[in-house]
């Protein structure tokens, strides 16, 4: 039966392949074709009449009529939303509102996640990525046993119970399509228990029984957490003993660099995949379609209409975005979304750099907000993950977690980085693990290699190395343990390194 399934799907996969291909040969016709879409859907909307979308005939029109929005300047209307108050920003009343860590002013976001949203662009996300999948794995076989989602939980909003709220893949794992339900582990009540650690727990004892899990979706941090419990209750030295049919690991929402070398030893084989999507609380905008290429395909024609920001725009009171035909390679971009969710302009708070144009493909290269820029050094998080990774190789090191922030300048001293580090394979020299890590940010950023000429602005950076799970202890304590939660890498201010320090000396 299970055989017969595969099969079937394969199929329909290899069709959906077709629908992929058609935009990567016509992608500025699919998203003018996804705006002109948008707009009349949303017309009669308040913000639809405000901005006059039937008149709009082009992304001129769009741009001049529509501003750039972040999240505080969006909040009140996603607040009445969330209160049952129809056709603010979409037709209707939207009941699911997908919860999120971004850095405001707030301890979460709510974004809104309408149906159309949710079926058109996060679970149409998740077939694209598994069609891609299937065409880069003629072996794939996740329909024929267990895959794993890794997810948070969902709760009614205590002020309008008729209004949901919790992660976006808990609101996804609510919604699997009753076909691929009996290809899920574990059970749903288990993958949505609001209390985590008591999930892990119970996901663990599961899985550490399960013989026919092919493959594992979520975010690493925790993922990692799950997965060392699982290899504690069967004792065994790596997950391949435990799960012999496993194919993949998908992953998203953090880069995967710096947990690496932890895979590897979870997953010792080189038939084992690893796909990264780019799935967020606002829509599902890329995914790996080519193994041989750590790059992601921007999926555009999942009703998400797409503009970029260019970097010396991102500061401005009025910043002035781009359309996607006007992208280059090699630069770095905020990303602005339009969506069938009700987000029209809106600053997602990412950044991206494209790596082709013929098809568009990016990485994603960090936050707006996530980047150390004290002394001119212009270090995003994408430089940081790869300078660590290329240290770790070289000294056999394997890191856990870490952060960063600036040391500014005090007397007539010079400015630098701090940087906590949690190791699993400490480093026997650490002076030498900060040397090596210092040499290759400035191989890998002209800008923070120039401020460390002679060490005339900058200082070598140093590290603390944190204790283990010290991290995850530190996250649990600010309540941002599980979920769509994730560690902060970089800042441009100390408050997260100073937190953690304080945290570490008082826990010794």
């Amino acid at each position: 039966m299970r055989i017969w399934a595969n099969r079937v799907f394969k199929e329909f996969m290899r069709l959906h392949m077709k629908r992929v291909r058609t935009y990567m040969e016509h992608p500025l016709e699919t998203q003018q074709t996804v705006l002109a879409h948008l707009l009349h859907r949303a017309q009669n909307t308040e913000i639809g009449r405000h901005c006059r979308f039937e008149e709009i005939r082009s992304w001129e029109d769009f741009s001049s009529r529509v501003p750039i929005r972040d999240y505080e300047q969006f909040k009140p209307f996603f607040e009445r939303m969330m209160y049952g108050e129809p056709d603010v920003l979409w037709p209707g009343r939207i009941r699911f509102f997908s919860k999120s860590s971004g850095t405001t002013q707030d301890k979460s976001k709510f974004i809104p996640v309408s149906r159309e949203n949710l079926i058109h662009s996060h679970l149409k996300g998740t077939r694209d990525t598994m069609a891609f999948f299937y065409d880069q794995r003629p072996d794939a076989r996740v329909f024929w046993g267990k895959s794993l989602i890794m997810g948070g939980s969902l709760a009614p909003f205590p002020e309008h119970p008729a209004t949901i709220r919790g992660d976006i893949s808990a609101i996804m794992n609510s919604h699997t399509p009753f076909y691929a339900r009996p290809f899920l582990t574990p059970d749903r009540a288990t993958i949505l228990m609001s209390n985590f650690e008591e999930k892990i727990e119970r996901m663990a004892q599961v899985l550490s029984r399960e013989k026919k899990l092919i493959s594992i979706g979520g975010v690493p941090t925790w993922t990692v957490v799950l997965l060392r419990r699982v290899l504690e209750i069967t004792g065994k030295s790596n997950l391949l003993e435990v799960w012999p049919n496993i194919q993949a690991y998908i992953h998203g929402g953090v880069s995967f660099l710096p947990y690496r070398e932890q895979f590897r030893e979870f997953f010792p084989s080189d038939k084992f995949s690893y796909q990264e999507v780019y799935n967020a609380s606002e829509g599902y905008f890329a995914a790996r379609n080519d193994f041989d290429s750590d790059d992601l395909l921007l999926l555009l024609d999942s009703n998400i209409y797409y503009e970029f920001l260019p970097m010396e725009e991102w500061e401005k009171s009025d910043p002035k975005a781009i359309p996607l035909e006007a992208v280059e390679e090699g630069k770095v971009y905020a990303m602005i979304i339009s969506t069938n969710g009700g987000l029209w302009r809106y600053s997602i708070g990412d950044t991206v750099t494209f790596t082709s144009v013929k098809p568009y493909k990016i990485k994603v290269t960090g936050r707006t907000r996530q980047f150390i820029n004290a002394f001119g050094e212009e270090l995003m998080v994408e430089n940081a993950d790869r300078a660590l990774a290329l240290t770790c190789e070289t000294m056999g090191v394997v890191v856990s977690e870490y952060t960063a922030a600036p040391v500014y300048f005090e007397g007539s001293g010079r400015g630098g980085h701090q940087w906590i580090v949690e190791f699993i394979e400490p480093p026997a020299n650490l002076e030498q693990f900060a040397d090596l890590l210092d040499q290759n940010l400035q191989r890998l950023n002209s800008d923070y290699e120039a401020k460390r000429y002679k060490g005339i602005a900058l200082e070598r950076l140093s590290i603390h190395s944190a204790p283990a799970g010290a991290f995850l202890e530190w996250m649990k304590s600010r309540g941002k343990f599980g979920g769509q939660h994730k560690v902060p890498r970089l800042a441009n201010h100390r408050e997260y390194v100073e937190d953690l320090l304080r945290f570490i000396n008082a826990n010794k």
